[in-house]
């Protein structure tokens, strides 16, 4: 069909409602003469007519319920990865935890030696720190797999891990005393001290 495109837009707006007079008469003359239009414009009123003709039925409620049940189903490894994808920070941090656990788990299980904080006054027999009566010991101590004696004083905190802690009456600490026997308390003390330890760094670069 090589006519005019204004001749289809005539179409178009006849069977729209829309066509202007002088459009309307351009239209009948011309398809008197074309047959090719004829048979266009006749197909497009019967498209017409049969779209009109089921405008009033209607889809079942649950129609789209079952054509989306009938869709491939995507995979939990797809839906995982799309969320991954979508949430890069909470998979980092998700990350970083699992891996973080699993180095102190390791660590606990493997760090069985005696090991205690440098304070040269305080006193090693074996696997048990002494705190001597009347010494000051100035700071934190930590004993690990093994055990501390209590006699003088700490200005400080005491941390036992996989120990015991022993005190006599004349024995004080200004602060808090934590005797950790558990993977899970070790682990946060873990973290509290590794926090703890990037505070001061965090506000130098703040002042």
């Amino acid at each position: 069909m090589n006519c005019h495109e204004e001749i289809i837009d005539y179409m178009h707006d006849y069977l729209d409602d829309d066509i202007k007079p002088e459009h309307k008469e351009l239209l009948r003359e011309h398809l008197q003469t074309c047959s090719e239009c004829q048979e266009y414009f006749h197909e497009m009123k019967k498209a017409v007519a049969l779209v009109q003709s089921t405008s009033h039925i209607k889809a079942p409620d649950d129609f789209t319920a079952k054509v989306m049940a009938q869709l491939p189903k995507e995979t939990k490894t797809t839906g995982a990865k799309r969320w991954f994808k979508n949430h890069p920070f909470m998979t980092a941090a998700a990350m970083f935890i699992i891996l973080m656990t699993g180095s102190v788990f390791s660590t606990y299980n493997q760090d069985e030696h005696f090991s205690v904080s440098k304070q040269s006054n305080l006193v090693v027999e074996g696997e048990t720190v002494i705190v001597p009566a009347g010494e000051t010991i100035e700071g934190n101590v930590v004993v690990q797999n093994g055990n501390i004696q209590i006699d003088g004083e700490v200005e400080g905190d005491v941390t036992v891990i996989n120990g015991h802690k022993y005190m006599s009456k004349a024995g004080n600490v200004t602060g808090s005393i934590h005797v950790i026997d558990q993977a899970f308390e070790w682990m946060w003390y873990k973290v509290k001290d590794t926090a703890t330890s990037l505070i001061p760094s965090h506000q130098g670069k703040n002042e």
